[in-house]
């Protein structure tokens, strides 16, 4: 298998290019639904989902394929095509639906590009406040084309610690994440996608979530670890298109190492 390092510069930088401009598409479609009257549908997973999210995904579906016929794409919305491609694009149109339908500006549109199951570039836009966080690997990560870092946080009792909701881990999940919370000097609850920018940009220190798909966490690694910052499973294996959804990420290594050794230590 070929390191995603063997992509020229210039093959990266068409790639982030082309990733730049899907994310400038999908933001018109998306604030243009955006605190407006639609309706929500529920899916068979009990998750809402909105006009905005098919026909933001539709668009940037029909622009990868014009542009890169021979690639694969996974959607939140529309599905699976090629994924046994040597390039995949993993989009998700609106992370954070329900902050969408409530009026609640902190979602975004998550773009990911992967080689061979490997994470080569990402994109975190969360166009209701007007920032973009973007990476390629072997690249600093840059909000609105400025590199930024994490904060180097190394002590749990020092952090600042964030999940989307307690309520989505499972009963055999919640006692690691109650004594991480225990643990933290600060804890608060929301973000999706976005909470990992500001981890990225060095205001959040660690996020634990779970039952995530590929579309959700992704794009996300790139980001993270183009900031110095560490981002796996919760058994610290790399996240791929065959994770399980439990994901970790964190503002260092040392920080990384015991909010996983306490999720181990609790699980036994």
């Amino acid at each position: 298998m070929p390191s995603p390092a063997d992509t020229s510069s210039s093959d990266h930088d068409a790639s982030m290019r082309f990733a730049q401009a899907l994310a400038d598409a999908a933001s018109p479609l998306t604030l243009g639904r955006f605190r407006q009257s639609f309706e929500v549908d529920t899916k068979r997973d009990e998750s809402p989902v909105t006009i905005a999210d098919r026909e933001t995904e539709a668009e940037l579906r029909a622009m990868i394929a014009r542009r890169y016929p021979d690639h694969g794409i996974l959607g939140e919305e529309h599905g699976r095509e090629r994924l046994d491609a040597e390039y995949v694009w993993v989009i998700d149109p609106i992370d954070g639906t329900r902050s969408f339908i409530s009026g609640w500006p902190l979602w975004g549109t998550l773009i990911a590009l992967l080689r061979d199951g490997r994470p080569l570039l990402g994109v975190i836009d969360a166009p209701a406040v007007g920032e973009r966080w973007s990476a390629q690997v072997g690249e600093p990560t840059r909000l609105n084309g400025e590199p930024c870092r994490v904060s180097g946080c190394e002590t749990l009792t020092e952090a600042r610690f964030y999940t989307t909701s307690p309520f989505y881990f499972a009963a055999d999940e919640r006692k690691g994440l109650d004594q991480v919370m225990e643990q933290a000097a600060l804890v608060r609850f929301g973000g999706d996608c976005y909470g990992y920018g500001l981890l990225a940009s060095g205001h959040i220190d660690l996020i634990i979530e779970t039952g995530l798909e590929p579309y959700d966490y992704l794009a996300l690694v790139t980001i993270v670890e183009g900031a110095g910052g560490v981002i796996s499973d919760w058994r610290g294996r790399p996240l791929g298109l065959d994770s399980c959804g439990q994901v970790i990420a964190a503002a260092s290594t040392e920080l990384h190492r015991q909010a996983l050794a306490m999720i181990a230590a609790a699980a036994r």
